[in-house]
């Protein structure tokens, strides 16, 4: 599904621990890291496209997280002529994302790179939240670089109260 800008809607998914450290990906075969993200199916909220991507690459559900925020605005980037997948190369430019921040509350064995039967990821570890970027693929990073400073301000902020929380559903 592409938007009429030719964009694909997609979801991305930074998964910290209770150190704040972010899981970060290796490509299967490649030597690129990454976080987990991927398109949103026709009739899917981006909540609930994150939450299958997040079981598909990562192995969790959803009782093994909890979500601290996601960004206001769709992020995009364009992808490089030589990656567009001929069936889209008339129209597409790249991807529009919604981005996820997520607190892992289960523990590090939740985690399972085997959880799909077309695998993203061959290897993961914890890193720093202001991970370095030079290790994602380049047209990637100012995206990784928005999504990372736009979600750090959920990373310390004070619990809500119950009255702040009734005014946001109410």
């Amino acid at each position: 599904m592409i938007d009429r800008d030719g964009y694909r809607p997609n979801v991305g998914i930074i998964l910290c621990n209770t150190k704040n450290e972010v899981f970060w990906g290796k490509r299967i075969r490649q030597h690129s890291w990454q976080f987990p993200q991927g398109g949103i199916k026709h009739g899917e909220t981006p909540e609930q496209a994150m939450y299958r991507e997040l079981m598909e690459e990562v192995g969790l559900a959803p009782q093994h997280v909890k979500i601290l925020g996601r960004t206001r605005e769709w992020l995009r980037y364009e992808v490089p002529p030589n990656w567009v997948r001929r069936e889209w190369s008339t129209h597409y430019k790249g991807q529009k994302q919604i981005w996820f921040l997520l607190r892992l509350v289960g523990r590090d064995c939740d985690v399972s790179l085997r959880a799909s039967d077309h695998p993203e990821f061959d290897a993961w570890r914890w890193n720093h939240y202001w991970v370095p970027l030079n290790s994602v693929i380049e047209f990637k990073r100012e995206v990784y670089r928005q999504a990372l400073q736009e979600l750090s301000r959920f990373l310390h902020a004070p619990p809500k109260q119950e009255h702040e929380i009734r005014s946001m559903t109410g």
